[in-house]
């Protein structure tokens, strides 16, 4: 049985996002089930790669409820960041590059080391070196923002933008820290690190589990995105953004008018 075109779905989902231009979803029509779209995910990050991308970090998608009720996905899901999605802090994004952007305000660590093979999942997080507050930006290639589990996961979760705030040693409390998402100086939405799987610790195992599924190891001197602790919102042309996560501070973002 032939399986789906992972090369073909890739250059269609990456020109999507090189035009600004949504697409219909293609699980359905191509026959792509999760193996297959994070493989479809590989080709895509290879795309980058080949035009002089560097490989960063990770990112969770889909680590709280409020995000699997929006976009009406349950599985905890990953992707790949790289140099070229991140946005300097109180840097400014053009809207006009993204198809429906949107925010939300997250956890970054850092990683210090490199798991040791056969080292249990647990023992992981003592291998961060810092933590910050973060912004990703979130732009699904889908027309409506609507997809399936293999649509989001072979469109690299979404992942179009991040930005780090200022990293500072792990807190304690982490498991509970408050955090809100403000838009030009309002608040939009109000959300706690509890959100992420109930601890931003547990995306980092989750993490490395499921990336570890597809033969791809963490690296010291990554960025790891724990994921959203609220829904996202849409970010419209000269909005200034602020995550503000208690202990840690805060990161920002300014879409040009």
């Amino acid at each position: 049985m032939i399986g789906p075109d992972t090369a073909g779905i890739a250059e269609r989902l990456g020109e999507a996002a090189d035009t600004a231009t949504a697409i219909a979803q293609l699980a359905a029509e191509t026959g792509l089930d999760a193996d297959a779209a994070y493989a479809v995910q590989t080709a895509l990050l290879q795309r980058r790669l080949a035009r002089g991308e560097r490989l960063v970090g990770l990112k969770m998608g889909l680590t709280s409820r409020a995000k699997m009720a929006q976009v009406g996905v349950d599985e905890v899901i990953w992707g790949r960041l790289t140099d070229a999605m991140r946005v300097p802090d109180g840097g400014s994004v053009d809207v006009g590059a993204y198809i429906h952007p949107r925010v939300e305000p997250e956890v970054a660590f850092l990683l210090d080391r490199l798991p040791e093979p056969g080292e249990p999942v647990g023992d992981f997080t003592d291998a961060v070196r810092a933590v910050a507050p973060a912004i990703e930006l979130i732009d699904s290639r889908y027309a409506n923002f609507t997809f399936s589990l293999p649509d989001v996961i072979a469109d690299n979760t979404s992942a179009a933008a991040f930005v780090v705030g200022p990293w500072s040693p792990v807190p304690d409390g982490l498991e509970n820290l408050g955090v809100l998402l403000e838009v030009d100086g309002r608040v939009a939405q109000v959300g706690s690190t509890a959100a992420i799987l109930g601890d931003p610790r547990r995306a980092l195992d989750e993490g490395i589990r499921l990336a570890g599924r597809h033969g791809v190891r963490l690296r010291e001197g990554w960025v790891f995105l724990a994921g959203a602790a609220t829904a996202a919102v849409p970010l419209r042309p000269g909005a200034h953004v602020r995550a503000v996560v208690e202990k840690l501070g805060t990161a920002s973002l300014k879409a040009l008018p």
